[in-house]
């Protein structure tokens, strides 16, 4: 039998030893949960990806980007107008019909689909053509025909009006329609700069061809910036882009069925944005998104992307944050509200030019090729 004069005492040493065992177990747990929380942020910090969106009909764009759309449509064949039969007319709301009928949308155009005469001030548009043709006009007496990887790259500064029609040239079989329209800001010292119209034909944009270890094969488009040592064509001379400090980057990928493809990295503090677009799934750096999805980027790693068992398509924007206030109204983009006003004043003063075309929807004759005349009549057409 114990002591009960031992009790009091093994009571207390029990207390003791409990007290202690916890004193020492509280700075282990500390330390677990610190470690815990660095293995958390390593964790965060290794993932490349910041954010994934759904994309819809227009796609949200990071700075120095303003706009993105992807363009899909199954036009028919067309008429001696090179618009499509007036029986696909029926339910539609001519002059604003961007709801699918029939394979396709005709935009602003009541005979011809696409984009009447509109004016723009204060940024740039780059439409990038995949499938199809566009007929390009504009108030400075410009004009074009570009299409089939082609790339038009116009700033429009202190005004421009342009249209851009879909002309359905093709009367013996349909006319499939793919473009990306991306519209590029203008830091404020350049939002005011002359008008510039640039044509960018596929056979001059430089085009990485890799293969990976099992000869699966990524071809990327580099339509701006620089990738590895190729060099897109140069941009606009006032574009935010023409600095290559800014790192602007716009890129076109193909990824073959389960292709790997390293997208290298750049500095940090640059915007960086994956559009998928084309295919099913695919992997980057282990994390899989779904088709017509969008990733924010970190721009300062190596990112690996995996394809899934469809062929894809992706787009890459990127580039340094200009970093201005950006103030929007319809097809003007300044930096504040008197500015917004002034460019509408201005637009109703002197139209930007004015129009010297006969149509507003005006296209070119059908049998002509490629082509891009300046405002100053100079004529230039494509290699090939």
């Amino acid at each position: 039998m114990a002591n009960k004069n031992n009790l009091p005492r093994r009571s207390f040493i029990a207390r003791m030893s409990a007290a202690l065992a916890a004193t020492v177990a509280m700075p282990l747990l500390g330390a677990s949960k610190s470690l815990k929380n660095n293995i958390a942020n390593e964790m965060e910090n290794s993932n490349p990806i910041k954010s994934i969106k759904p994309m819809g009909f227009q796609w949200e764009t990071a700075d120095p980007f303003l706009f993105c759309v992807h363009h899909e449509d199954a036009f028919p064949k067309g008429n001696e107008q090179m618009g499509p039969s007036s029986d696909y007319f029926k339910g539609r709301h001519l002059g604003d019909d961007f709801i699918i009928k029939d394979g396709f949308r005709m935009y602003h155009g009541k005979v011809i689909p696409g984009f009447p005469g509109h004016p723009h001030r204060g940024f740039e548009t780059i439409t990038v053509v995949r499938k199809g043709i566009v007929d390009h006009a504009d108030s400075l007496g410009a004009a074009g025909r570009y299409g089939n990887g082609d790339v038009q790259w116009m700033t429009a500064g202190k005004g421009v009006q342009h249209s851009e029609m879909f002309p359905l040239i093709n009367k013996d079989k349909d006319n499939t329609m793919e473009l990306f329209q991306i519209w590029l800001n203008l830091p404020t010292r350049s939002k005011m700069v002359e008008p510039h119209f640039k044509m960018m034909w596929s056979e001059d944009i430089p085009k990485l061809k890799h293969k990976d270890n099992n000869q699966k094969e990524t071809t990327v488009e580099v339509i701006a910036g620089t990738l590895g040592k190729l060099k897109a064509p140069a941009p606009p001379p006032n574009s935010w882009a023409a600095d290559l400090t800014n790192e602007v980057a716009v890129w076109n990928i193909k990824m073959q069925v389960d292709a790997t493809w390293v997208l290298p990295k750049t500095s940090a503090g640059v915007n960086r944005t994956l559009y998928f677009y084309q295919g099913n799934t695919i992997k980057l750096s282990g994390n899989e998104i779904n088709k017509y999805h969008a990733a924010e980027l970190k721009s300062d790693v190596d990112i690996t992307i995996t394809n899934g068992s469809e062929e894809c398509g992706i787009l890459i924007l990127q580039g340094k944050p200009i970093n201005e206030q950006v103030m929007q109204y319809g097809p003007f983009v300044m930096n504040t509200k008197e500015e917004i006003h002034q460019a509408f004043e201005d637009y109703q003063k002197t139209q930007f030019g004015g129009w010297p075309w006969q149509r507003y929807d005006q296209v070119h004759d059908r049998n002509l090729g490629r082509f891009a005349k300046h405002a100053n009549g100079k004529l230039e057409k494509p290699k090939s």
